[in-house]
């Protein structure tokens, strides 16, 4: 979710339950003598109250802040229910305690709900949590070299406390604060397989109960401390049926299903330092084109490439739920969805301010006039978004293309959201610098 509240209130949710291998049968062993676990997940819907999620990374543009991940010695599956973001429930601490977070390949600092251990209004989430009963959590010190002013790749607003710890605070864009101690706590996959301590948000103060799961390209991104080599997830169909979520997977290391996927090579700026519009620690992918049914659209392909500013970055995120284009890939996109479907549109309507490609008709009926929408990328690699799903049901009945202005977040980039991500292994492969994608029926692949 690159920090920005995004247009629409899905978060998927990663609901995990911690479980023996020989209770979940989903366990397997690989070359390297890794162990993957297999854990459930779950969605939930927000209020419209939150529609509003950060754009913006929490690290500055500086070339050298990538770091190359040593390959992890442990492999770690859960599955989620989608609803419109990844929310992943994870055990942490020692003894573990699952915690919801979004999983994140826009952002670099991960956080967690912390209880606090004072009378509060409202009262904390009851799964916050409880740092006095981790054997394994501690708090940085002001000395910490995080805790002094302009890090280069790291410019979370940080301060000295009243107790000499390490304070943050972040205001999001609808104005939320979240704000806690820098921690170090474990990820604690099973009695055998734990990440060390790590450098984590703990938010005591926030609006939210979900923390983040921060996996961008960062540093301190959670797959750069724990040395994650590759992770992959697979977003399963959107459903509306009242009660039904369906079930995708997440992986942190190998994945069996790799074999089959096709890879571009991610982009990669050294010089990314002297362009302001850029996010160096984004995935970023050489998008080449969009088609629409038969149809190439006119768009030049160095719309999808950064300028010398970087404004034209195309990158992938998996907290953002639409995809964002840039007005002259937007703006062609419209024309021909006008062309195709132009009475059919409601007039006057634009969806969370920054989508206006909406209709009150059957969406079956216009998804079939509008046809497959595919984004083309280097080496033939191809999104494809069949007809049957190019329409999100955003509210009342109303369904809405999926796709937003990037300008209206302020934002100079194009960015490909989760729900083009649906029925798609998507790896990122943090070894070799590239992203793979397979096609799949993402509710049968957990």
């Amino acid at each position: 979710m690159a920090l920005l509240f995004k247009p629409h209130p899905l978060l998927f949710f990663l609901a995990t339950c911690f479980l023996s291998l020989a209770t979940q049968g989903k366990a397997a062993q690989d070359p390297n003598n890794s162990i993957s676990f297999s854990f459930p997940l779950t969605s939930l819907r927000f209020s419209r109250d939150n529609v509003q999620t950060l754009y913006r990374s929490l690290v500055s543009t500086k070339p050298n802040s990538t770091v190359q991940p040593r390959p992890s010695s442990y492999n770690y599956k859960t599955t989620f229910k989608y609803s419109m973001a990844l929310i992943v429930a994870l055990p942490i601490g020692t003894p573990p305690q699952t915690q919801q977070m979004v999983l994140d390949t826009g952002s670099q600092l991960s956080w967690i709900q912390c209880h606090k251990k004072v009378a509060r209004k409202p009262p904390p989430p009851p799964t916050s949590f409880d740092p006095s009963l981790s054997s394994s959590f501690s708090v940085l010190p002001c000395t910490h070299p995080l805790c002094k002013p302009r890090i280069p790749d790291f410019t979370l607003p940080t301060s000295c406390d009243q107790n000499r710890l390490c304070h943050y605070s972040y205001f999001y864009a609808d104005g939320t604060l979240a704000e806690g101690n820098l921690v170090r706590e474990k990820f604690t996959f099973s009695r055998s397989q734990s990440t060390p301590p790590l450098i984590l948000g703990c938010a005591t103060d926030t609006s939210e109960d979900k923390g983040i799961l921060g996996m961008n390209l960062g540093r301190l991104s959670f797959a750069s401390q724990a040395k994650i080599s590759k992770f992959s997830y697979c977003v399963p169909t959107r459903r509306t049926q009242p009660g039904f979520s369906p079930t995708g997977s997440f992986y942190l290391g190998e994945n069996p299903s790799s074999r089959g996927f096709q890879y571009v090579n991610l982009m990669i700026f050294p010089e990314s330092g002297t362009r302001p519009n850029m996010d160096p620690l984004a995935y970023t992918l050489p998008m080449q084109g969009i088609r629409i049914g038969a149809k190439k659209l006119p768009i030049p392909t160095s719309v999808f490439r950064p300028d010398a500013g970087g404004s034209g970055q195309t990158m992938i995120d998996s907290g953002s739920e639409f995809t964002y284009l840039v007005d002259d890939a937007y703006n062609k996109v419209r024309e021909e969805v006008v062309r195709l479907v132009g009475p059919r549109i409601k007039k006057g309507y634009v969806y969370g301010g920054v989508a206006d490609m909406c209709f009150d008709g059957n969406p079956i009926e216009i998804g079939r006039l509008i046809g497959d929408m595919v984004l083309e990328f280097e080496k033939g690699v191809e999104i494809t978004v069949e007809k049957e799903r190019v329409l999100a049901d955003v509210e009342g009945g109303v369904h809405c293309l999926g796709i937003g202005r990037s300008s209206m977040l302020g934002a100079a980039s194009n960015i490909i959201g989760n729900f083009h991500q649906q029925n798609l292994w998507v790896e990122y492969d943090l070894v070799n610098r590239r992203v793979g994608f397979g096609k799949a029926d993402c509710s049968r692949a957990a």
